[in-house]
């Protein structure tokens, strides 16, 4: 019995986005199964029979010798190596913290520098076992990465309510942005928009080389706003370099390189974390590591609630939230103080109290 070649080719995909592989790799897989997805499978399988896929734009020879397999009711050899060597064990620790998330408040799609469209990206959130999953594309001054102009915004977010008409029963897509933090402190949307917004995330992308004084007032001022709810990244640092030319799966405009924390007054920082009511944010993506554990268990001792997000512009790295509970357990972080373990409706609660 022929098993479904276009899930087969999603699944590796999604594995190689989780293993953090080049973009090139990734999109032969995914751009296969785009292909194959708008044919009808007898003719799928007519032309594997014929050797005739790879005349399909989009499909390679690995593509269609994994579709063959797939035919033949085997499973894909490429796919059955990437699940024999996928992942690490987690601690029991981190296991407990991973098991006890509910959702994922930073995410990206191809609204902005995402690489999947917004369906895609909740479809995978569900196989995960999530209940809610944050959309936070960027906001309009970060043009490099599509940012979204208050019209594009309302456009998505009308969107966001048609994909939950229809998405499976207990799932959600909460509405959201990662809104840049101005020089000023300042946030780089409509307030109107941001008050309407499930979730804010509030992110430094610019300027990371101010001094020391520069950059806690621009943070101070951006935490007391009150549609703030999560401090994202919040050194903008990069630990880990890609090698030139390539980026991160879905990660569309960047190149990560080794970045230093930028430097602020952290003690005064997690202070008004806690003043505010406003989350840190515990960023899984394996380039960032952000905030490093020292500060990690600083704000912990100043009494914050985390957030532990993957930040994920594709869909396999929606599995990266465990990166994030490793840091978090080794750090004492219990999961009462992690807003992403509460329902849905008791994180919109929080937001919008």
């Amino acid at each position: 019995m022929s098993r479904d070649p276009v899930a087969d080719l999603r699944r590796i995909a999604f594995l190689l986005e989780r293993a953090n592989e080049a973009t090139y790799r990734v999109r032969a897989f995914r751009s296969a199964a785009n292909a194959l997805a708008a044919m009808p499978g007898a003719e799928v399988a007519e032309r594997s029979r014929a050797g005739k896929l790879t005349e399909l734009a989009g499909v390679g020879d690995v593509t269609a010798r994994c579709v063959a397999e797939s035919l033949a009711g085997e499973e894909p050899v490429y796919l059955r190596r990437l699940v024999a060597t996928e992942g690490t064990d987690l601690d029991a620790e981190a296991a407990a913290l991973r098991a006890a998330l509910r959702g994922d408040c930073h995410t990206h799609s191809d609204w902005s520098d995402g690489g999947s469209p917004i369906e895609e990206m909740a479809l995978a959130a569900v196989e995960l076992g999530h209940e809610y999953l944050v959309l936070t594309d960027h906001s309009p001054r970060l043009k490099v990465a599509r940012g979204l102009t208050a019209d594009r915004l309302r456009r998505q977010l009308d969107q966001v309510a048609q994909l939950n008409e229809a998405l499976p029963e207990g799932f959600r897509i909460l509405t959201g942005i990662e809104v840049d933090i101005l020089a000023d402190g300042s946030l780089d949307q409509d307030e109107e928009l941001l008050a309407r917004l499930d979730v804010v995330v509030g992110s430094v992308h610019s300027g990371l080389n101010d001094d020391r004084a520069k950059m806690t007032r621009r943070m101070l001022a951006a935490i007391a706003n009150p549609h703030l709810d999560i401090l994202g990244h919040c050194t903008g640092r990069m630990v880990l370099s890609r090698p030139a030319g390539v980026t991160g799966p879905g990660d569309r405009g960047h190149r990560a390189r080794s970045r230093p924390e930028s430097n602020f007054d952290a003690d005064a920082v997690f202070a008004a974390c806690v003043e505010h009511d406003t989350a840190v944010e515990i960023n899984s993506r394996p380039e960032r590591q952000d905030p490093p554990k020292r500060l990690i268990r600083r704000a912990l001792e100043a009494g914050c609630l985390f957030a532990i997000n993957t930040d994920a512009h594709a869909p396999g790295q929606l599995d990266w939230q465990r990166f994030g509970c490793e840091r978090a357990a080794r750090c004492g972080v219990p999961a009462d103080r992690v807003v992403n373990t509460w329902s849905a409706d008791d994180l919109v609660a929080w937001t919008h109290s």
